[in-house]
């Protein structure tokens, strides 16, 4: 039996943010622990996004766009426009911080933004890695197309393509285009598995699938999607966690003080500083 499960729906001034992990009914899936869906927006001008510099530890950020463009900036000096199709992985081990922000260019007109952020906890054994920031064009991404199909592999592995990006644990991480009425297996080689359907109309198994949800699916099975409208959805999941996560904030990890001394090296900013940036996300309840 799958389970669905309705994002919490956070409106961001013209912009919706729908967050399908955690929710009561999926603490994580695979390593995924952390499931935005942003947008569709379209931005007025002189309008987009302003994510002022902020903290991460003990996960890895993806970022994954279909429309639009996003600067990011980080503590190790990092400036990087992520595209369409491009992946930007993060890595925040002990300890990072970074920024998100519309291009000025962009800001000129009318802009779209559409994409998914997720963060991937990383295992026990490398929650305290030395942080990384790696960006992947979208060319150097697998993709196939067949029967009115086109899959890009964005992190991990599957239908039998591996992506170029360094995971730190069995991941599943696939981008789903499909033409009306093509029809899809669901990859079944990870024990966790969930697919979230951004638009279009479709159908798993010949049961309607709800849009902008994401539906959890049973091990060890392969069901078809099909598409009756242009679809586009994500196919993620992977090897589950190796044990329980703690989530305050931006910050993951497996131990509870380890969140609380992230919470003081944040206030008595010990996380460095962005190039460019003079301004900061203040830890929440200060």
């Amino acid at each position: 039996m799958t389970t669905i499960i309705t994002p919490r729906v956070h409106d961001l001034g013209g912009f919706q943010v729908r967050r399908a992990v955690p929710s009561v009914q999926a603490r994580s899936v695979g390593p995924f622990v952390f499931v935005d869906h942003m947008g569709p927006a379209l931005f007025e001008p002189d309008h987009g996004i302003d994510v002022r510099p902020h903290p991460h530890i003990g996960l890895a950020t993806v970022t994954f766009l279909w429309a639009g463009t996003i600067t990011h900036r980080d503590t190790l000096g990092s400036v990087q426009d992520i595209q369409p199709g491009d992946v930007n992985w993060m890595t925040a081990g002990r300890g990072i911080a970074h920024s998100e922000r519309t291009p000025t260019l962009l800001r000129a007109g009318h802009h779209p933004l559409h994409g998914m952020q997720t963060w991937v906890a990383l295992p026990r054994g490398d929650e305290e890695i030395a942080p990384e920031f790696h960006h992947h064009p979208a060319a150097t991404l697998p993709q196939r197309r067949h029967a009115g199909s086109w899959l890009r592999v964005v992190a991990g592995r599957g239908y039998g393509e591996e992506s170029p990006v360094r995971v730190f644990a069995d991941t599943l991480f696939v981008a789903i285009d499909l033409d009306p009425d093509a029809e899809l297996a669901l990859d079944d080689s990870h024990v966790q598995r969930a697919l979230y359907l951004l638009e279009g109309v479709a159908q798993l198994d010949g049961a309607d699938l709800p849009v902008q949800h994401l539906v959890v699916l049973d091990p060890g099975t392969r069901p078809r999607l099909r598409a009756r409208t242009a679809v586009k959805a994500m196919l993620l999941g992977g090897e589950p966690l190796d044990g329980h996560r703690h989530l305050w904030w931006n910050f993951v990890s497996s131990s509870k003080e380890r969140i609380e001394q992230a919470k003081l090296d944040w206030e008595a900013d010990s996380f460095g500083t962005i190039p460019g940036e003079h301004e900061r996300i203040p830890l929440p309840g200060t």
